[in-house]
């Protein structure tokens, strides 16, 4: 198969070819990202680079002359996005990239085609890519095949396309280590890198944090951390970014009060509900454990983002944490293409 991927970010549409059981003769990628490109390059060193999609003439490449047989790509969401205000849709600067997908559609009239963004675009903007792919968007949310909630829009005229059985793959599952108040990951963005709070993740509903329970320095050992788990461990294990250098995020350093603010609800620890007490004195209660000075939580590590948008662990090792977030925020969740890739197998057995 002959594959143009526009917007190919760190190429997951490549692995979701190889996971869905499709040969690729050439796959030829348009990106602009330096580090997304690294990241892209390291794990697939043969694919034909393309680079700006607005500079991309169609006809000076003879090597098409084979013609494409997909055209894949998720345009900019930035302008689309409700977590925007005052966004412009199709007609902002970085959502308005989705002209360049029609644009190319049109010249290379490849046999299937496949496009993705945000499902909490505007019924405006919605209408309007419709209009101009000829189909309409199925909306499929990643948590049927991963741990993460991340619904989003695929046009596409690959026929027959249904939703993806549920895997039952829960966030607890994925975790390096520590514990989850919830059975799946809010959607990983692409600014996931900033760093989070517990007062930001239960006030605003993103930016997952994993509770790690009361842990304590390990006398003697500098560096190591012990958990009541009975494990001992570097903090640089656990690092995201962020918190003391070391990824993690103490309670009671959240501002504007203690840990109490933040705390007195309903915890549901791997999916079972349980009320928790507190005592107003000093502590309160997570997941079942008591609350003090020693607890903390942490952001999802790199590899654990990477398991959330079905990627191999370490796939975007070799650039910084931060450029790894931003690239993980921006990507395909890949068993979700896959599973729509799935679809062009079953046609061409009939």
């Amino acid at each position: 198969m002959n594959v143009l991927s526009l917007f190919d970010g760190i190429s997951c549409a490549r692995v979701a070819l190889e996971r869905a059981g499709i040969p690729v003769d050439y796959y030829w990628a348009s990106e602009i990202d330096k580090y997304a490109i690294q990241i892209s390059q390291k794990n697939y060193p043969n694919i034909a680079r393309l680079g700006d999609v607005k500079l991309l003439d169609i006809n000076n490449y003879d090597y098409f002359g084979n013609g494409i047989d997909l055209l894949i790509g998720g345009s900019p969401c930035q302008d689309l996005s409700i977590a925007k205000k005052n966004r412009k849709g199709l007609d902002g600067e970085r959502s308005g990239l989705f002209w360049e997908y029609v644009r190319i559609l049109n010249q290379v009239k490849p046999k299937w085609f496949i496009l993705e963004n945000v499902a909490s675009m505007s019924k405006e903007s919605k209408d309007t890519i419709s209009k101009a792919l000829g189909v309409e968007p199925i909306m499929i949310n990643a948590s049927l095949v991963s741990a993460q909630n991340r619904k989003r829009l695929f046009w596409t005229n690959i026929h027959g396309v249904t939703q993806p059985e549920d895997r039952g793959i829960l966030l607890k599952d994925i975790l390096e280590n520590g514990d989850s108040d919830r059975l799946k990951s809010y959607c990983i963005d692409a600014n996931y890198f900033k760093g989070s709070s517990w007062k930001h993740y239960k006030e605003k509903g993103n930016r997952q944090m994993i509770l790690l329970g009361n842990i304590y320095p390990n006398e003697g050992q500098a560096g190591r951390v012990y958990s009541p788990e009975g494990k001992s461990q570097y903090l640089s294990a656990l690092s995201g970014g962020g918190g003391a250098k070391t990824g993690l995020y103490r309670i009671q350093q959240e501002p504007h009060g203690t840990a109490l603010d933040y705390y007195n609800d309903t915890i549901v620890p791997n999916g079972k509900a349980k009320v928790l007490g507190t005592n107003p004195q000093s502590t309160t209660a997570v997941a079942g454990q008591l609350v003090n000075d020693n607890f903390f939580i942490r952001k999802l590590t790199p590899i654990e983002c990477e398991r959330l948008q079905g990627l191999p662990d370490n796939y975007t090792e070799g650039v910084s944490n931060t450029q790894r977030y931003k690239a993980l925020g921006n990507a395909f969740n890949v068993d979700v293409v896959a599973h729509i890739l799935s679809f062009i197998l079953n046609a061409e057995k009939l």
